[in-house]
């Protein structure tokens, strides 16, 4: 893989131990890959955040670096929120370790923005390289906004944010975006054919790592989040297109002749939706948006919860919506930043979690030991205050 002349010197050394550690990293990958040079960088989305998921060796690991990132850095959620840790049930020893995960973010230039939706609090402009790490931030980038960036470790998110390259291969590469498999959505699917989390849910397992095409649907930017975060985890989307409606798609012509077609049916999409009762309800996977806050508002106006409801979004998000974090919070909900239901040991708690996301849906049962229930976010709402 060729590197430019300064590329070379991080390499060997002069610009600091950490940094050479961090090109070391990027070198590797690109050798892995293929990759013929290092391109810039316009931001990095580093995962690896939570001390539930990183532990005493990530943390230490953190802690020995020294440098800063060179380009507009965003934390995924880390275990907790920052503030208010104490009310949402985490206990000191956990708290005492994440700070110092945040800590170690913060020294090295991070911003501590910690949410899996950093596209909510940064314009990314369309054909933007970008070294994300987060399967739901990274296929969204990929398929909504048409900014081209791998599905990255933490650690090599990193190290991109503090050399400030990436190596140039996979999605990075126009002639590899290209659909692979056709996805039809069985007409008539009845009453949850707009849940587009439980959709992508099936689709992620017909397609696997594949870069899917959708034909003759017309979801919104939110429900493509949905769509996009459920099969980056049940399958490994990092990109998909949506003929007329997603970026690339309204730009390049896709002939789809002689691709594989899979079809997400109407018994795959209700056998999904089995109604067993739950002890805590959360949504917000990925963090909700301004719009999805003011949905949530109004399903529970004039209700009250009957067991927790906790509502997940982004710090930014929230304090430019306090009118809506307000009416929420009235019912007995509360709206929770900085962490999410699958990274925060607070949902270990339960045995059983209702979600309205087909990622959560995944997720929850590995991550949090808890049975997991899907349901639209109507259906969350009504299982929160019944």
């Amino acid at each position: 893989m060729y590197l430019d002349n300064d590329d070379e010197r991080v390499l060997a050394g002069e610009f600091g131990e950490t940094r050479q550690k961090m090109m070391e990293i990027l070198v590797a990958l690109g050798e892995v890959y293929g990759a013929g040079k290092l391109i810039p960088i316009a931001g990095a989305q580093v995962s690896g955040a939570s001390y539930k998921t990183i532990g005493r060796w990530g943390l230490a690991w953190l802690q020995s670096l020294n440098a800063r990132v060179v380009v507009p850095t965003v934390l995924n959620p880390i275990g907790m929120p920052r503030e208010g840790w104490q009310e949402f049930g985490i206990d000191e020893e956990f708290a005492r370790h994440q700070a110092e995960v945040v800590e170690a973010y913060r020294r090295l230039g991070v911003r501590l923005e910690c949410t899996c939706t950093p596209y909510y609090l940064r314009i990314t402009e369309y054909g933007e390289h970008l070294a994300w790490s987060e399967s739901s931030a990274v296929v969204y980038a990929n398929s909504v906004l048409g900014a081209r960036t791998n599905r990255e470790g933490g650690p090599s998110a990193l190290a991109a944010a503090i050399i400030g390259k990436t190596p140039h291969y996979g999605l990075h590469i126009v002639e590899n975006r290209r659909p692979q498999v056709v996805v039809d959505i069985e007409g008539g699917t009845g009453p949850h054919a707009g849940h587009w989390g439980a959709i992508g849910h099936i689709a992620g397992k017909k397609v696997g790592n594949r870069i899917p095409i959708f034909q003759g649907i017309r979801p919104n930017r939110d429900q493509l989040k949905a769509l996009g975060a459920a099969m980056a985890a049940t399958g490994a989307v990092a990109l998909f297109h949506v003929d007329g409606i997603t970026p690339e798609a309204r730009v390049f012509s896709f002939p789809t002749d002689g691709l594989d077609r899979v079809t997400v049916t109407e018994d795959e999409i209700e056998a999904l939706f089995e109604e067993t009762a739950v002890e805590a309800v959360a949504v917000g996977c990925p963090h909700c948006s301004a719009d999805e806050l003011r949905e949530v508002a109004e399903l529970l106006r004039g209700k009250t919860t009957t067991k927790p409801f906790y509502v997940f979004t982004a710090a930014g998000v929230a304090k430019s919506n306090l009118d809506l974090v307000s009416m929420i919070e009235r019912s007995g909900a509360r709206v929770i930043t900085d962490t999410c239901m699958v990274v925060s040991p607070r949902m270990d708690e339960f045995r059983s979690i209702m979600v309205d996301s087909g990622k959560a849906f995944a997720y929850v049962p590995g991550m949090c030991g808890a049975i997991a229930r899907i349901g639209t976010r109507a259906e969350c709402v009504e299982a929160a205050t019944s």
